[in-house]
């Protein structure tokens, strides 16, 4: 069992206004919907954790799920992980329209890892994939060059 310090999980980390819950319409809950951003997606790759993303065509803003394998530990350092996430998550999740779903898949060093730097690694993510999308929107791909139907 791990022992925790109160409050120190949230130091340097400015909560967001509001009663800041994670609603279920901002969750990706259907398998299909899992296997799809795998599929379909692409990839982003940061110390702790792999976020995979897909955008969807229909406007209905961020949904986000998270894959937290045994292989990460027991029960109990698993839903640690599913809360640092969520609520690293919460204070960082963009306002502005994007239509994706992300998937973020947290590596084991996770646990270990400062939760500002937890955070910090959340949002860049998130710069990411606002940058990616915007730029395939604009009819080029994940690398940057055209489509070759433009070509």
């Amino acid at each position: 069992m791990t022992a925790s310090v109160p409050g120190e999980s949230k130091r340097e980390v400015e909560p967001r206004p509001g009663h800041g819950g994670f609603p279920r319409s901002a969750r990706l809950l259907r398998h299909a919907d899992f296997e799809r951003v795998y599929k379909q997606g692409w990839r982003h790759f940061s110390a702790s954790m792999t976020v995979f993303y897909w955008q969807r065509p229909e406007p209905s803003g961020l949904r986000i799920g998270f894959t937290v394998g045994r292989a990460l530990g027991g029960a109990v350092q698993r839903n640690r992980i599913k809360r640092r996430l969520r609520e690293s998550v919460r204070l960082t999740l963009p306002m502005t329209g994007t239509n994706a779903d992300v998937v973020i898949n947290p590596k084991k060093s996770l646990l270990t890892t400062d939760f500002v730097d937890v955070v910090n690694e959340v949002r860049r993510a998130f710069v990411v994939i606002e940058q990616k999308l915007a730029a395939k929107s604009k009819g080029l791909n994940h690398e940057g060059s055209r489509r070759k139907d433009q070509a």
